[in-house]
This record gives structure tokens, sequence and C-alpha cells, in this order.
């Protein structure tokens, strides 16, 4: 049980990265503010690093990992792309990366109870991605 836990809780936490990096990817061109931009390149790479964590974890288990929901990323390049054709602002940027991190902290701690016997390694890496998103809001409301 503990490792079967531990894979899927991984792999939640793999796909929730795929999905807040290709977040930040699609919208970094369009942002104004330089410090606006530094930061979602620092969290990117922040995320980034912990996709390599997991993957390692994944690899020991040996283990794929998880791609987000087609569907579900479609939708969001799809909300992303028509919002920023109506206003390339800063503010439609904050309003798009607020959004997504709140659902991912909302998905991340449903997983962390749902798989409640996953290693403690895996819940300390799904916690600090929660950390990672629930920053990342605070810093972004500036913006909105």
């Amino acid at each position: 049980m503990i490792e079967s836990d531990t894979i899927k809780l991984l792999r939640e936490c793999d796909a929730g990265i795929k999905m807040g990096v290709q977040a930040i990817t699609e919208v970094e061109d369009y942002v104004e503010s330089k410090e606006f931009k530094k930061y979602l390149q620092k969290c990117k790479a922040e995320h980034e690093k912990l996709k390599e964590e997991i993957q390692k974890l994944l690899d020991k288990y040996q283990d794929t990992g998880k791609n987000p929901n087609p569907i579900l990323k479609t939708f969001s390049s799809m909300t992303t792309n028509m919002r920023l054709t109506v206003n390339k602002s800063d503010k439609t940027i904050a309003d798009l990366i607020t959004n997504g991190c709140n659902m991912g902290v909302k998905s991340l701690n449903k997983y962390l109870n749902q798989y409640e016997a996953a290693d403690e390694v895996s819940k300390d890496i799904t916690k600090r991605l929660i950390n990672l998103e629930e920053e990342l809001t605070i810093e972004t409301r500036q913006y909105l």
C-alpha cells in the first residue's frame, strides 16, 4: 500500500508540475513587468527542479510518471490564448496564474489526503509543491 500510494502521489505531482510549467511558458512572453517576468521564470525553474526530484523517485519505482489530462491541458491552453487575445496585460496573466495555482493547491491537497499511505519523502515533495504554488499566488496578487 505504501509503495502504491507513493507512486500515485508522485504521478499527480508530476502531472501538476507539467501543467504549471506549461501555463508559465504560455504566458511569459506576454508579461510586461520585468519583475513579474523574472519571478515567473524563477518559479518555472523551481517547478522544474522539483520535477527532477520526482522523476528520480519515479525511476526508483520504475514508473514513467503522468501527463496532465489532455482535455484539461487543451482547455487550459485555449482559455489562456482566448483571454490573452482579448487582453494582453499583466492583470490578465496574474488572473490566469492565480486561478491555476488555486486549482493546483486544491488538487494536491486532495491527493495528499487520498494517498495518505505514501512515504514521507513523497509527502514532503507534495507539500513543497503546494507551498510553491501558494507563494506564486501571493506574489502574483500585486499584478491583479
